[in-house]
């Protein structure tokens, strides 16, 4: 399937660039959400005569993310929860719970940009998590896990 980005998307292209995707990647994710635009002749055409007023959000974006990872530098977030003796967790922590711990610290944050690579934390103490805020902007922050007891 031929698409062109109507953003930047990782691993895959710039904004404006036609690429070919896998049919199921394209129809349920990439034009769902706004990303992408089957390259027919019409949105070609479309996206040439929006491609100022493309760019320029796409800069708007990525100076939000900057602002908003600078806002998070040295940001320290503590969650509690149910733990055994030895600090192994009854349950995890995953990427909701920790968006949740840092919007309530005044930082909006989504959960889709958590990326827990290593899967939930399981365990009490200091971790790294690695914060997405764009697809060329990332951070980490300090999630600190105390038992609730």
């Amino acid at each position: 399937m031929e698409l062109i980005l109507l953003e930047k998307v990782q691993n895959l292209g710039d904004l404006g660039d036609t690429v070919n995707v896998k049919a199921g990647y394209g129809r349920n994710y990439l034009v769902p959400q706004g990303k992408a635009v089957p390259a027919t002749r019409e949105n070609i055409a479309m996206f040439e005569a929006r491609r100022a007023e493309l760019e320029a959000a796409e800069v708007q974006k990525l100076g939000s993310a900057e602002s908003r990872r600078d806002a998070m530098a040295d940001l320290v977030v503590e969650i509690s929860a149910n733990a055994s003796d030895e600090g192994k967790l009854f349950g995890s922590i995953g990427p909701r719970e920790i968006a949740d711990a840092v919007t309530a610290k005044g930082h909006p944050l989504e959960k889709s940009e958590v990326i827990m690579g290593e899967g939930p934390i399981r365990l009490t103490g200091e971790h790294e998590v690695l914060i997405q805020l764009h697809a060329d902007v990332e951070t980490t922050i300090q999630v600190v896990v105390n038992n609730a007891d």
